[in-house]
């Protein structure tokens, strides 16, 4: 029941006191950056909550965010080196999906313990920060594992995703 307050409670617009456009730009930024110095390419998506009837049939944060990797063509890169940063808002959830290519270096434990880190600081109403964090433990979990291209394309948009 406290689930369902908590995403019935959380309006769109919340996105946008949180994530107002000078954070945004931040983390659009701070993806570009990430992109020109490691090997991957990545997508910073926040969503506010979950609709009425994904709640009932017990969708989790990982569901829905492998969900938005999919849709978002995230898996579709040439070297398949995408990641995918979901927050649940109104949850202060944190899910990263990696691609295949990024997944045989990084092991899912390690960008499970970088999420719960990110989500203390959502928790304490830290979201710039939070978000920052995640861009920044996601390039140095690459930094340690995969190697870095160079000269490489742009494939997926550096800005943020607000849904």
């Amino acid at each position: 029941m406290l689930r369902l307050l908590r995403h019935l409670l959380t309006p769109f617009w919340v996105l946008r006191l949180h994530y107002p456009k000078d954070v945004l730009a931040q983390i659009e930024r701070r993806v570009g950056d990430f992109e020109r110095a490691q090997g991957g390419e990545l997508r910073f998506v926040v969503e506010h909550a979950f609709e009425i009837g994904d709640l009932l049939s017990g969708l989790t944060p990982r569901e829905r965010a492998l969900e938005v990797f999919g849709l978002l063509r995230v898996w579709d890169t040439e070297h398949n080196n995408g990641v995918l940063i979901y927050v649940l808002h109104a949850e202060h959830a944190v899910e990263i999906v990696a691609d295949r290519g990024l997944a045989r270096y990084v092991p899912q434990a390690d960008w499970d313990a970088l999420c719960r880190q990110v989500e203390e600081e959502f928790r304490a109403g830290r979201h710039a920060a939070g978000a920052l964090a995640a861009i920044d433990g996601a390039a140095q979990l690459l930094e340690q594992h995969f190697p870095a291209r160079t000269g490489g394309r742009n494939e997926l948009p550096d800005q943020p995703l607000l849904l």
